[in-house]
């Protein structure tokens, strides 16, 4: 039953998803309890060491590496009349999609812009001076916190894993551990609650499943 897909994504997903969202609007201070975990009083201590700092700035040229590669590989194939790695047409449409609706249009514009939500560095409990608010509720303290920019951002090479001819298992895990070790860096450094990036996940996760569904799998 949970296996069953809809609008191609895994029900449990779905559900996931729905309570995971209830739990954070339930029990707000879940967020806070894990931001504790890397705060020392004072500071977050891990924020702009190596590691951290690598996961933050690593997103965008890993991101940029794949969709020019991507967009070389599609002109060398249309110019050679070739199929290298099947890149065509309906994958560059696809890949274009799956980069600019969720972690752009959905997860930045849409809920980054509007939501006001102070970063946890900003608020009162870790030394700023902007108030908490739980996640999914609106704010006036004109932070940029819900949902994650960069999590949604290294979320989105699931999109990339979907069109793995072969080992799609391995290709998958690889772009969610990634995803998951740039969130992790965004919480440990203060600049996410943990909501942050779990939504940004699910936002992009659903996303990308759906476009696949209609762009790829109907010509298949």
């Amino acid at each position: 039953m949970m296996n069953k897909k809809i609008l191609n994504v895994p029900l449990y997903i779905w559900v996931l998803f729905l309570v995971s969202s209830l739990v954070f609007i339930t029990f707000p201070q879940i967020d806070l309890y894990i931001s504790d975990l890397f705060y020392n009083a004072k500071e977050f201590p891990l924020n702009g060491t190596i590691i951290e700092e690598f996961f933050y700035y690593s997103v965008r040229p890993v991101i940029l590496f794949l969709a020019l590669g991507s967009i070389a590989v599609f002109l060398y194939n249309v110019l050679r009349k070739n199929n290298l790695f099947g890149i065509n047409g309906k994958v560059m449409l696809y890949l274009l999609l799956v980069l600019s609706i969720a972690p752009g249009l959905v997860v930045n514009a849409m809920l980054k812009e509007n939501w006001g939500r102070a970063r946890p560095s900003q608020t009162i409990h870790y030394g700023g001076d902007k108030e908490f608010t739980p996640a999914f509720v609106m704010s006036n303290q004109g932070g940029h916190s819900f949902s994650s920019g960069h999590a949604a951002a290294a979320f989105s090479l699931i999109g990339f894993a979907l069109l793995a001819k072969s080992r799609k298992k391995f290709w998958m895990l690889l772009a969610i551990t990634y995803g998951v070790l740039v969130s992790l860096a965004r919480v440990a450094a203060g600049g996410h609650f943990f909501s942050d990036v779990v939504t940004s996940f699910f936002i992009v996760y659903i996303f990308t499943h759906i476009l696949y569904k209609l762009i790829i799998e109907e010509k298949e």
